[in-house]
């Protein structure tokens, strides 16, 4: 029986996907270690974000005006992604939430492990929702409607074809159904993408600055698709989705190739750099990207646990049992996760 796999699922089962990284309030107040002493590794966000690289002055008509929507936000997202036809959102969050409100409830299949919330909405839509493992796909698709994947897949790091992701595609849209990517980790392997191939009726990608530029608080992501899905939704959501700040910050960030290039080069490296560390504490991560390392072991409540007490903060699953290191951002971070596992594996 594979153990990825569960029986189709409500809404009232989804509970326990729930839980997300990044919780260091909640840490800070059971491990009654203050806020500023805390490592964060739970949440695969660069740890060098492109904030700490700019310093321009804020510009004070933000505060005091709606959104505009010809700032330059779409034609910089057109040229970092490659196809124009996009729509800018508050987080791709708010894109998982709206987009099963878009089709007639109908049969879901969604990867699994993964992030919680796309089943998690889809349910709530009142669709169908069946896990799927990777090797599970290609047997479920004929009675799919839409096909949910995250490439690579968090938290397991696992990689699909380009080829079957097409092909994927392909049947879904001979009826009707799409192929939903979420590509929130897709940055340092751009090439891996299928943006330059949108728009197809059918494929929806998600797109977000939150984790490779290091973003996560400007809330601002990116739906790929066809007029059919973009326009729909755009109406669904409303006018002025990103605050001004956020959508002027996104523009510099997505329009300054030269930090783009060294950031890969220096993400690609720290993804090497951590999953070597973990090998060397007996740890071998079974997946993972340039922003996280997967770890599945039947002892990952209590490496947590340890590593919480010694204010390391890491994502804990339990269905497999299994831990997700984001990066050290500092030589001393790295220094000091060397140290907690020397003690703790």
């Amino acid at each position: 029986m594979n153990r990825f796999a569960e029986p189709e699922i409500t809404a009232l089962d989804l509970d326990a996907l729930l839980p997300h990284g990044g919780r260091l309030r909640q840490a800070a107040a059971r491990y009654r270690i203050p806020l500023a002493d805390w490592l964060d590794l739970s949440t695969g966000i660069n740890p060098q974000s492109w904030a700490l690289s700019w310093s321009g002055a804020t510009e004070p008509g933000w505060w005091s005006r709606l959104p505009e929507d010809d700032d330059g936000l779409e034609q910089a997202a057109a040229s970092y992604y490659g196809t124009r036809h996009l729509l800018p959102v508050a987080g791709t969050q708010a894109a998982i939430q709206a987009l099963p409100r878009l089709r007639a409830p109908g049969r879901v299949g969604v990867i699994a492990p993964g992030y919680g919330e796309h089943a998690r909405a889809w349910a709530l839509a009142g669709h169908r929702v069946t896990p799927l493992a990777v090797e599970a796909i290609e047997s479920a698709l004929p009675s799919l409607d839409v096909l949910v994947l995250i490439h690579p897949n968090n938290p397991t790091g696992a990689r699909f074809l380009r080829a079957d992701l097409l092909r994927w595609h392909g049947l879904l849209a001979e009826r009707g159904g799409w192929l939903l990517v979420d590509e929130a980790f897709m940055d340092t392997t751009p090439g891996k993408s299928l943006a330059a191939v949108c728009p197809r009726p059918g494929l929806i990608l998600l797109r977000s600055l939150g984790k490779f530029f290091g973003l996560a608080g400007a809330r601002v992501g990116f739906v790929l698709a066809d007029a059919a899905v973009t326009q729909p939704l755009a109406a669904l959501l409303g006018p002025w989705t990103i605050a001004a700040p956020s959508r002027w910050i996104a523009t510099q960030a997505l329009a300054d190739t030269p930090w783009q290039l060294a950031a890969q080069a220096r993400l690609v490296a720290a993804g090497s750099r951590l999953a070597e560390l973990l090998r060397g504490h007996g740890l071998p991560p079974q997946g993972g990207c340039a922003l996280f390392q997967w770890v599945p072991t039947d002892r990952a409540p209590e490496i947590h646990e340890s590593l919480a007490r010694a204010g390391i903060l890491t994502r804990l699953f339990d269905n497999p049992p299994a831990l997700r290191f984001g990066l050290p951002g500092t030589e001393a971070a790295w220094t000091r996760l060397d140290a907690a596992l020397s003690t703790t594996v």
